[in-house]
């Protein structure tokens, strides 16, 4: 897909190759048992569509830090595995064998062929990135989970109510931002961080006022989470990440009357990628329209889940098809095969603004809370 705007920050959508660096600090006495788990994993993820390959390294200064590096055909295939039931299972077995791991995530923008002049370089799938982007230095990341039917009220009054915890992480990392949108019985926590995202949230877990909120919540949770127990959180937070897919900043200053909203696209088994891709595209061209009211958006996708947040100037349904992220009866054509409009309560046909704005109605999430930092 072009770029077409020298406002978007984040894509996964550019047709580059990904890195990824996954960074790990071992167990005392643990090498052999992460060895054996990683030539099961390596075994599992050679046949995953997209892979190109990995390398296993050790540190020549601290043994017990080691590094795994993988290479993909593109961001697309390898969110679709990282965020999938198998990958939890493939990579349970490291979580015994670790003390802490990080994972970063590189499109590949120049290389330095390693052939002499007689041979011809080998061509990898995938492209390179085809130039830097244009970054805010905002993370940004988000969360959801769904709680039982009938408690959804009481479940935004104790989301409504926590403390702020202090947005001052470190000397290079800050919170900027965290809101909270419910859509029936899901939740949707979006957070903007200055610098290191996960210190960020490693920080805002320490403290004792979410961690109440995050207790409080736990008889109503769907999925069965026990904070005390590390696996069970771990678990549950894998499960629950939401991946930020497509940034679009605003451009210039940031306006103050600019309302922040999250939108809800359930998708056909399958199309949660497909569905994503259309809506930042549309954003991406959308950009180039200045009388257009959405000033920035943020799409977000895991499986079948996508959720986009926006920032419009004025009400959001001023123009109801550019708030949905799609303009043209041929682009709502393609958003109604990929969506699953049974979920929303609506049926697939798009064909004029009426049907635009009653769509528009039933993707709305409701804001619980927005939190920005002083």
């Amino acid at each position: 897909m072009t770029m077409l705007s020298e406002r978007v920050s984040q894509s996964a959508f550019d047709g580059s190759r990904l890195r990824v660096v996954l960074l790990l600090d071992l167990q005392e006495g643990a090498q052999q048992r992460f060895l054996t788990a990683y030539e099961h994993m390596r075994n599992q993820v050679a046949a995953v569509p997209g892979h190109l390959s990995d390398q296993l390294c050790q540190s020549i200064e601290n043994p017990s830090q080691w590094l795994i590096t993988s290479e993909w055909e593109s961001a697309p295939p390898f969110l679709d595995w990282v965020n999938s039931e198998e990958h939890v299972e493939t990579v349970r077995p490291l979580h015994d064998c670790v003390r802490d791991t990080r994972s970063l995530r590189f499109s590949v923008l120049r290389e330095t062929s390693g052939v002499n002049a007689s041979q011809s370089p080998a061509r990898k799938p995938g492209g390179l990135q085809p130039s830097p982007r244009v970054g805010d230095g905002v993370v940004r990341h988000a969360l959801t989970f769904t709680v039982k039917p009938g408690s959804e009220q009481t479940v935004a009054e104790i989301l409504a109510g926590y403390t702020s915890p202090e947005a001052q992480v470190d000397d290079t990392t800050r919170l900027r931002r965290t809101t909270l949108f419910m859509h029936g019985n899901r939740v949707v926590r979006c957070v903007e961080v200055q610098g290191d995202l996960l210190a960020a949230l490693r920080h805002v877990a320490r403290q004792p006022e979410v961690r109440a909120v995050e207790e409080a919540i736990n008889p109503y949770l769907e999925q069965d989470r026990n904070l005390d127990d590390p696996q069970s959180a771990r678990l549950f937070f894998t499960r629950a990440a939401l991946p930020a897919v497509h940034h679009l900043a605003p451009p210039g200053e940031q306006h103050a009357q600019r309302e922040r909203h999250a939108l809800l696209y359930p998708a056909k088994p399958g199309c949660g990628m497909a569905l994503a891709k259309l809506l930042a595209g549309q954003d991406e061209a959308a950009a180039e329209n200045p009388g257009c009211h959405v000033e920035s958006s943020t799409v977000f996708q895991r499986d079948d889940i996508v959720v986009r947040l926006v920032d419009v100037r004025g009400p959001l349904d001023t123009d109801p098809a550019a708030a949905m992220g799609t303009t043209g009866l041929r682009k709502a054509g393609v958003l109604a095969r990929l969506l699953n409009t049974e979920a929303l309560g609506i049926d697939d046909s798009f064909s004029d603004e009426k049907a635009m704005t009653r769509l528009l109605e039933n993707a709305q999430m409701r804001l619980i809370t927005d939190r920005r930092a002083r």
